[in-house]
Formats: C-alpha cells, sequence, structure tokens
C-alpha cells in the first residue's frame, strides 16, 4: 500500500507516488493505503529517505565496479598514457567533489549545497563526453588500443553514472524546498533559465575541464557548453 497523510481537508502522499501514477494509468479507482500521522517535518524526512535509498545503492554498485576495473588494470598490466591519466584524474576529482557534496547536502539537509551539485553534474556530463572524443581521436592516431579503450569506457561511464546519482539526491532535497515544482521541472529550469547557475557551471568548468595537448608542452581547456547553450543548438537536456 501507499502511505499518506492528512493535509489541507485531504490527503498528501508520503509514499508511493510511482505506484499512484501506475494505479491512475491503468484505470484504478482505489488503492490501498496507510493513513500516518506525523508531522510536515516526519514527511519531508520519509520522503527524502525513500527517495534517496535507491541512489545511494547504485552509487555503491558503480563503486563496484569501478573497483572491478581496476583489478583488471592490475592484473592486466594496463596503462594508461599520460594525457588520458590528466583526463581521468579531472574526472576523478569532480565526481569525489560531487559524492562529498551530495552526502553533506544530504545529511544535513541543505538546500544551498545541494543547489551547487547540479552544475557540478553538468561538468562531469562533459568531461564524458569530451574523454571520449579524445580517447577517439588518440585511437585513430594509432595513440591507444582498443582494449585500453574498452577499461576506460567502463570507468569513464560509472563515473558519470554515479555523478546522475548524485544530481538525483540533491534534486530530491530541492524539491522538498521548493514542494510547487516537480524534481525534473524544477532542475530543467534551473538549468536553463538560472544566471546563478550559468555562474556556478561556469567555475566549475574552468576547475574541472580536461586539459588537452596543444604542441609539446602546452595543454588549453577545452570549451564548455551549459544546459542553456546545448538547448539552444537543439540539443536535449541530459
Amino acid at each position: 500500500p501507499i502511505s499518506i497523510r492528512r493535509l489541507n481537508g485531504g490527503y498528501e502522499v508520503v509514499t508511493g507516488e510511482r505506484r499512484l501514477r501506475a494505479a491512475r494509468m491503468a484505470g484504478l479507482q482505489t488503492i490501498p493505503a496507510v493513513l500516518l500521522r506525523i508531522s510536515d517535518s516526519d514527511s519531508a524526512e520519509v520522503s527524502k529517505l525513500l527517495k534517496a535509498i535507491g541512489d545511494f545503492e547504485r552509487i555503491s554498485d558503480h563503486a563496484v565496479n569501478i573497483l572491478e576495473s581496476a583489478d583488471e588494470i592490475r592484473e592486466k598490466g594496463i596503462v594508461f598514457s599520460e594525457r588520458a591519466k590528466v583526463e581521468l584524474e579531472s574526472l576523478c576529482l569532480a565526481t569525489n567533489e560531487i559524492v562529498d557534496l551530495s552526502y553533506s547536502a544530504f545529511a544535513k539537509n541543505n538546500a544551498e549545497q545541494a543547489n551547487l551539485v547540479e552544475p557540478l553534474e553538468q561538468v562531469v556530463d562533459n568531461l564524458q563526453d569530451q574523454l571520449k572524443a579524445l580517447h577517439i581521436s588518440r585511437l585513430q592516431n594509432n595513440e591507444c588500443t582498443i582494449e585500453l579503450g574498452f577499461v576506460l569506457n567502463d570507468l569513464i561511464n560509472n563515473l558519470e553514472r554515479v555523478a546522475d546519482h548524485c544530481s538525483n539526491i540533491a534534486g530530491c532535497i530541492l524539491e522538498i524546498a521548493h514542494r510547487e515544482f516537480g524534481m525534473h521541472q524544477y532542475l530543467q529550469s534551473v538549468k536553463t533559465d538560472s544566471a546563478e547557475f550559468a555562474a556556478q557551471f561556469a567555475a566549475v568548468a574552468e576547475k574541472y575541464l580536461p586539459l588537452q595537448k596543444n604542441g609539446k608542452d602546452d595543454y588549453i581547456i577545452i570549451i564548455a557548453k551549459t544546459p542553456a547553450e546545448l538547448v539552444k543548438e537543439g540539443s536535449s537536456l541530459h
């Protein structure tokens, strides 16, 4: 059954929103429900915990995948190029920060910290695309092997998916803080319409975007694109 509570002369769903939507889509007129007697703060906390627990579990799954890739690297004696190491380190550092930030925001119910997660997640998305493009370039120039590419691709994908789940956790906190919005609607509006988001994105992009070899020893920053810029170009948001 879903869980509900009385609110303003009606009822509010505490847990089971997806089951309720599925029941409506199936044309059901009734659905089992448990009436809870909890305060506003308790309701928000229960909702946050139940929505975030799946994302925490998936983060741990991806951590295991990363560990398995590390074991494969050690067992096969795989060595990445110096350029690949620099690029992968940038992605790892960004992922470490987004995990720490989202956990802190969750533990402290800190919407201000949660608001910083989405710009960082978008930078991780940029990193994923650019690292893959740089690897393909090396592969075409016979500077890398297909075997190395499989391991690198697994690492990149798992790190990016960790960031996705961190974004979901932060979105849950923001949804509670801005109850008039659904999480996805709220995050999309922030991504495309917020000058604050654009500024935060630019600051994090400057910090983490990969360095691309330009000549012998010089590196240049790869240009990042904000979600708003991608929308203008006709691309879809992540």
